[in-house]
């Protein structure tokens, strides 16, 4: 299984502003689209996106919804050179991006800001990768233990540098131990309080790309992941299964 994170999903409520956002702020460019009959999903990254790095995927329903953002899902985080973090956030405010919390409320470590239907979105200092192009998606998770073990177990992932150990909370971060930095990782978040979550629905999946879909899925089911959508419901062009805690994990090859 390869297991590289092929690209998040999320869902918006009107496409082309969210396009004219991303498009103007991120410098990203459409990589793909899916014309459907009641929805379109358009896939996004910076120009020169890394071969493994991961991609946006908009999910645009045509029946005029609307969402609910819940907390299980955190953030997409982008990157900035090192040195960059100030001028990069002071740009997005001089073009009208919402300020959520600015580098000096977040000790010059990162920032945040959030897109027209209020997902968050870290600018994280990083000197890989394209600049603004994906470097993790956070999640929360009820049981720590169990997530770690999760993503070990199904998907062969390890636990790579960044933990974050404080008073309430833990970030752990996992990716594939062969994955390039480039790649983007998952950030798991446990706080300590025992709290619970609301999955929301302006959130859709993480995606886990595989070199065969049928073998893939054959050794997640014999992992005993979740068996939500497998591949002949979906036409055998990808599958679903879920994590612990319910967050949708989309099995995909890329072409």
């Amino acid at each position: 299984m390869d297991g590289t994170l092929d690209h998040v999903m999320m869902r918006v409520e009107d496409l082309e502003e969210s396009l004219d956002w991303y498009q103007t702020h991120l410098n990203y460019e459409e990589k793909g689209r899916w014309e459907a009959d009641t929805f379109t999903n358009v896939f996004l990254g910076p120009e020169d996106v890394h071969e493994d790095g991961a991609l946006l995927e908009l999910t645009y329903n045509h029946d005029g919804r609307s969402y609910e953002m819940g907390d299980a899902w955190g953030h997409i985080a982008v990157r900035v050179p090192e040195d960059a973090l100030q001028e990069s956030y002071d740009q997005l405010m001089a073009e009208g991006v919402e300020d959520y919390r600015d580098p000096e409320s977040c000790g010059n470590r990162y920032a945040f800001v959030k897109d027209p239907d209020g997902h968050e979105i870290e600018i994280v200092k990083r000197d890989q990768g394209a600049k603004w192009s994906i470097d993790h998606t956070m999640i929360r998770v009820e049981d720590a233990d169990e997530a770690l073990g999760y993503w070990t177990r199904k998907f062969e992932y390890t636990e790579v540098p960044g933990r974050w150990e404080a008073d309430t909370f833990a970030n752990y971060f996992v990716a594939p131990e062969d994955a390039p930095e480039e790649a983007m990782k998952v950030e798991l978040t446990y706080n300590y309080d025992g709290r619970s979550y609301e999955m929301g629905d302006a959130w859709g999946h993480l995606a886990v790309r595989v070199d065969d879909l049928d073998d893939a899925w054959e050794t997640l089911l014999d992992r005993e992941a979740p068996d939500y959508r497998d591949p002949a419901s979906c036409d055998h062009e990808y599958a679903f299964t879920k994590d612990q805690d319910g967050h949708e994990i989309e099995v995909v090859v890329r072409d």
